[in-house]
């Protein structure tokens, strides 16, 4: 087996100028902005980024009707509680009534005794 030979600077020089050369030719063997498979490409990507932007628009217009939906059920749950305390206060109201008329009919039985 022969040893390592070090590649001279024209060898060096040479390689880089190959490489240079073949990422030229890479570039240039490539197709033009318009060339029919590049605009057909195109055209796919830019009708593939109109659906994704139509599908984004119906999600958040969905999440919009979501929001509002959900705020209109806050609203009657809010409204419901309300009407719930108002009946409660108003059966207090009723009971507390009932038990001052008891106790004042207590008091009255209590004095006609006397």
């Amino acid at each position: 087996m022969s040893g390592f030979k070090e590649p001279s600077f024209a060898d060096r020089q040479k390689a880089a100028q190959e490489a240079r050369q073949n990422i030229l030719n890479k570039f240039r063997s490539q197709p033009g902005l318009d060339d029919p498979a590049v605009a057909q490409r195109r055209a796919e990507r830019e009708a593939q980024a109109a659906e994704r932007a139509k599908a984004k628009l119906a999600r958040e217009a969905a999440k919009a009707e979501k929001k509002i939906r959900e705020a209109e059920a806050a609203v009657q749950a809010a409204a419901q509680l309300a009407r719930e305390r108002e009946e409660a206060a108003a059966k207090e109201a009723v009971l507390e009534a009932e038990r001052k008329a008891a106790r004042d009919a207590r008091y009255a039985a209590r004095k006609k005794r006397k």
